[in-house]
């Protein structure tokens, strides 16, 4: 999984650590992003895929149970 929103197009980031001796190393930043089943604002056709959690709060999209 390529942790990418479908809505959104959230994706992973590129961030440094940085210790205590300010040493920097770089790491990344995955976005919350789960796979489920969901339909767009006003439309019925039920697609599934990749949504991160703030686009599913927000209610850019419905969650189909």
């Amino acid at each position: 999984m390529a942790n990418i929103c479908v809505i959104c197009d959230k994706r992973p980031q590129v961030a440094n650590n940085v210790s205590n001796a300010n040493n920097r190393t770089k790491r990344w930043v995955y976005p919350n992003v789960h796979t489920i089943r969901f339909t767009l604002k006003g439309q019925k056709n039920v697609k599934r895929g990749a949504v991160c959690t703030k686009c599913l709060k927000s209610g850019k999209i419905e969650k189909v149970v």
